[in-house]
């Protein structure tokens, strides 16, 4: 018996896979971590139930939940604009970080009511987020210099920066801690009323809302995923590829810096030396699960933000390591590449039951 595997391209990619995708994803990635659960000697169902379904109806659990996605949405929406034009921004986490330095210093030297000081520390992250995904879209669009590599080397470069400032220029005078003072009232989020959340999250939504509207209503949105999918193309059809690279990656600095403005202003209201939460990484997954629709990102922020608050409870509950939610992600990152496969192949199995021999006839009538 003989197995043929035919793979052919796909010209269009069914529509109950493009939905199963991520749903598969994430079934398939839980179902491989229960194997390490149960080498813990944990129940797969029960962990879930602590990581899910408690998380998800305390008030504790959803407001810490919505607090963590807040940085995760606009981490992901970062990755997720470029990654519609073909390109990869692994550095979300360098300009996230920078982000963070530039609002803080801000909001520690200007004094001003909190209606001008807050937008005038987005504005600054704003800047220095642009600047920071600039050089690399430059780079890419002008030399083709690969932007994973140049993204990736810059956020050690601003992890360097803060960790100076931080021990140095911008550090508290009144402790020894590597940290800034607390930033004033002014300087820090307001809560929203009846969800003790602070506003980062509605600067999240709206920034999910106007990157679905650009992508889905406007003629750059269209060139976007134009250049994505087929660069040659565009470029032939009249669209500029510099254009297109150097905005999505300039607009992700920016997303990205916001996160983490939010993240300081809305969260942890000063700058410590280890302040890498490693969201602009999580983004990665988060945008992946759902890069076919901005607002699909938000729902994997929040899923991420889940799993994050949720293996805080594991830990603590049941002695799960933290490092089961890492573990997490790097399957669903697995099976996210896998079902691209999927969604660009269909694969047909064919099976030969025929037995080859030499028949006994055969041989008597040679003879």
């Amino acid at each position: 018996m003989q197995f043929g595997v035919e793979l052919t391209p796909r010209s269009e990619v069914p529509r109950w896979l493009v939905y199963a995708t991520p749903v598969f994803t994430i079934l398939a990635a839980l179902a491989v971590s229960s194997v390490a659960l149960l080498a813990l000697d944990v129940a797969p169902l029960e962990a879930y139930r602590v990581l899910f379904v408690q998380t998800l109806t305390t008030e504790f659990g959803i407001r810490e939940t919505l607090v963590e996605a807040v940085p995760l949405i606009l981490a992901g929406l970062a990755v997720y604009l470029p990654l519609k034009a073909g390109l990869w921004n692994v550095g979300a986490e360098g300009q996230l970080v920078l982000g963070a330095v530039a609002s803080t210093w801000v909001g520690l030297n200007v004094s001003l009511p909190a209606v001008f000081l807050l937008p005038l520390m987005f504005l600054a992250a704003t800047v220095v987020g642009a600047i920071w995904a600039g050089v690399p879209a430059i780079l890419k669009a002008k030399w083709d210099i690969n932007e994973i590599i140049t993204t990736l080397l810059l956020t050690f470069v601003a992890a360097d920066v803060m960790s100076y400032l931080v021990r140095g220029p911008m550090q508290s005078p009144t402790g020894n801690f590597p940290q800034t003072a607390i930033l004033p009232a002014a300087a820090q989020l307001p809560i929203l009323p009846g969800l003790d959340v602070h506003a980062g999250l509605v600067v999240a939504l709206v920034a999910a809302v106007l990157v679905y509207l650009l992508m889905t209503r406007t003629r750059f949105g269209f060139e976007v995923t134009f250049v994505g999918s087929n660069d040659a193309a565009a470029e032939h059809a009249g669209m500029s590829k510099t254009r297109v690279y150097v905005l999505v990656l300039v607009i992700g600095g920016v997303l990205a810096a916001f996160a983490g403005v939010a993240e300081i202003a809305g969260n942890q209201a000063r700058l410590r030396a280890a302040f890498e939460p490693g969201y602009g990484f999580t983004a990665i997954p988060i945008a992946l699960l759902g890069r076919d629709n901005a607002l699909n990102v938000v729902l994997a922020g929040l899923f991420f933000a889940v799993l994050f608050v949720g293996g805080d409870s594991l830990s603590i509950l049941m002695g799960v390591p933290a490092a089961l939610i890492e573990i997490i992600q790097a399957l669903i990152i697995l099976f996210l590449i896998t079902a691209e496969f999927f969604k660009r192949y269909s694969v047909d199995i064919s099976t030969d039951l025929r037995v080859r021999g030499v028949r006994a006839d055969a041989v008597g009538e040679d003879h």
